[in-house]
């Protein structure tokens, strides 16, 4: 994860954000175990931050707690109503893991796409702006 000084970070509990001036939403995720509480204020930031619209999320994702079934069920049903797609990036076998644990059974609400590279990453949610 590659932050130049010149980017301001708005900082949230659960992940730091940063929209490019392409409408692209970059979030480097922070590791406190995921509550409906906290995603539900982390939502309500991300909107501020969007303007209400509907984006890329460009999630650079680490290690952290697995959240209960509730949780995982809540943050489900919440990705459409803020996110276009989401490219996630990870070391290698994380962002697998996770959506592994999120969409056991069923698909993802978005597109989403797990990614080592953040170019890759980057170039791959271009197609959703």
């Amino acid at each position: 994860m590659n932050i130049g000084n010149e980017i301001l970070l708005i900082k949230g509990e659960i992940a730091d954000y940063y929209l490019d001036s392409d409408g692209i939403l970059y979030s480097y995720s922070k590791n406190p175990r995921r509550t409906i509480k906290n995603i539900s204020e982390n939502i309500a930031l991300v909107k501020q931050i969007i303007g209400n619209k509907i984006v890329p999320l460009l999630i650079y994702l680490c290690d952290s707690p697995v959240p209960d079934k509730e949780t995982r069920k809540f943050s489900t049903e919440q990705l459409p109503n803020v996110y276009k797609a989401m490219a996630m990036v990870s070391k290698p076998g994380l962002s697998k893991l996770i959506m592994n644990i999120l969409f056991k059974l069923k698909q993802p609400p978005i597109p989403m796409k797990s990614f080592t590279d953040e170019k890759l990453a980057r170039e791959w949610l271009k197609q959703y702006l």
